[in-house]
């Protein structure tokens, strides 16, 4: 299946790509739906839903885990808590700012 790109107008040729976009996605959209077919096939062949695998999530693999403990407590308000990942709460910030050590806010 050739196609003469040369010889096709502009107008021709924007349709044409308009068209192949349109299959690309039907055809994703397809393909995800064979995988999961075959997916869930395999899954059952071992007595399991893919539910029962993924989780419960209705999606395979989507779970993070357990959030992490905190280590970390405000003095002024004990409910408020870092576990000492990602960026610092503004309550550490404030406490820096102030001369306290951040070992000294350890739970």
């Amino acid at each position: 299946m050739a196609i003469d790109l040369k010889a096709m107008s502009r107008k021709d040729l924007m349709k044409l790509k308009e068209d192949v976009a349109k299959a690309l996605k039907d055809a994703e959209v397809r393909e995800r739906q064979e995988a999961l077919r075959a997916a869930e096939r395999a899954a059952a062949e071992y007595g399991f839903s893919l539910n029962e695998l993924s989780g419960g999530t209705g999606k395979l693999g989507a779970s993070k885990g357990p959030k992490a403990a905190p280590k970390y407590r405000n003095p002024d308000n004990p409910e408020q808590t870092w576990s000492g990942r990602g960026r610092k709460p503004q309550w550490i910030h404030d406490a820096m700012a102030k001369g306290i050590d951040v070992s000294d806010l350890e739970i």
